[in-house]
């Protein structure tokens, strides 16, 4: 970045900086929200699992999402960069509309739904825009682009349905499913199994057809998971387990060997296969023991493989694209596992719920390290994503 830039327009003078900021912000706001309604101190308009969710997805990852493709969709398709004005306009409508919401959750429900009309109407023009760039694009393979769009759209399709829900209630539980397993993992997955490898300099030939594989699992996953088909879900858990434990250890990613910047990505992705073996096994307790883990497998998934991988791509982004080395030090190696200690908690309060523990505090804990671990984050990199300031 050109020293002519000043320290005033620094903050709004590449994509990743302005999403990345309001993906913090809303990481620390809403789960402290959410963690406050579920205890019973606030009271919402709308049920704290349903903020928990739409907010999670579409107000913290959709903005990382948008700031890391705006980023990086046109070099995967040969395509010339976002202008700014573009960008800018989504960003402040993804601001309006979450103000709105948040307002809404506490006050009305009609300014909610014009927060979530807001946040609909915003993702609809990213999706046009990465629509348009994938088409436009000069590369001669674009098969990752195409998935990672093919995802893209059905994070639109789910939004829809949670918009669509405020009218037709029982939506929620299908726009939840639909937006976590074909929108937030498989789109998080598709970006991952192209730039990892990459990263990691390992030329070992992929699965034939690997992403048509993982997608047509992960939507008969979503399919079962909505019909509440047990049984099948431990099934789809397994294979998908399986397969990707096998893959990934065919692709000789070498993390002992690697530099700390990269076995995080590493570590990430290895929590996939890993969070569908530990899902299958606490659905088939769940079945043989009449209990509920309440949510494991979601948050094995979301906080082990998501948040792993989208910390590691934001840490990595955010120091290259201000002409810093991307490295980690000793900060940045703490964090990293420190989500893996956040991941822990939150399967100890599952499992607590599961076997009546009665340790309910565990929940206190693990939201306030997950606050913790954003505004860590956030703290440390604020000055180089707004000020444009070397570590």
């Amino acid at each position: 970045m050109t020293q002519e830039i000043s320290e005033e327009n620094y903050f709004l003078s590449q994509p990743h900086q302005p999403f990345f900021i309001l993906a913090i912000v809303n990481a620390i706001v809403m789960i402290l929200v959410f963690a406050l309604s579920f205890k019973g101190v606030l009271s919402l308009e709308i049920s704290s699992l349903n903020f928990h969710a739409y907010t999670i997805i579409f107000t913290v990852f959709l903005n990382v999402f948008t700031g890391f493709l705006f980023t990086t969709f046109s070099r995967f398709t040969q395509h010339q960069v976002i202008e700014k004005d573009t960008y800018l306009k989504i960003f402040f409508a993804n601001l309006l509309g979450t103000v709105l919401f948040l307002a809404g959750a506490f006050t009305n429900e009609i300014v909610l739904h014009l927060g979530i009309l807001i946040l609909f109407s915003s993702n609809i023009y990213i999706v046009y825009i990465l629509d348009k760039i994938y088409k436009n694009g000069l590369a001669a393979d674009k098969q990752d682009a195409y998935w990672i769009l093919v995802a893209n759209y059905f994070g639109v399709f789910a939004h829809f349905l949670f918009l669509l829900s405020s009218f037709v209630p029982g939506l929620e539980n299908i726009a939840i499913k639909i937006s976590f397993y074909l929108y937030l993992i498989f789109l998080t997955f598709a970006v991952a199994q192209r730039m990892i490898p990459f990263f990691s300099h390992s030329f070992e030939p992929k699965a034939e057809r690997l992403l048509v594989v993982i997608f047509t699992l992960f939507v008969l996953r979503t399919l079962f998971s909505v019909l509440d088909i047990g049984v099948a879900e431990i099934i789809l858990d397994l294979l998908l387990g399986f397969f990707l434990l096998r893959e990934f250890l065919r692709w000789k990613l070498s993390p002992l060997n690697s530099p700390a910047i990269l076995w995080v990505l590493h570590l990430g992705l290895s929590w996939l296969p890993i969070a569908f073996l530990l899902s299958a096994l606490s659905l088939t307790v769940e079945l043989l023991l009449d209990t509920d883990f309440y949510y494991l497998n979601i948050h094995l998934l979301a906080i082990g493989f998501v948040t792993t991988i989208l910390i590691g791509f934001g840490t990595r982004v955010t120091l290259g694209h201000s002409s810093q080395a991307p490295h980690a030090d000793k900060f940045a190696i703490s964090l990293f596992w420190f989500i893996q200690i956040i991941v822990l908690l939150r399967a100890l309060y599952s499992v607590n719920i599961a076997f009546a523990w009665n340790l309910n505090f565990l929940f206190d804990i693990s939201f306030t390290a997950w606050l913790l671990l954003f505004a860590l984050w956030g703290g440390r990199y604020f000055k180089v994503l707004v000020l444009g300031k070397k570590l």
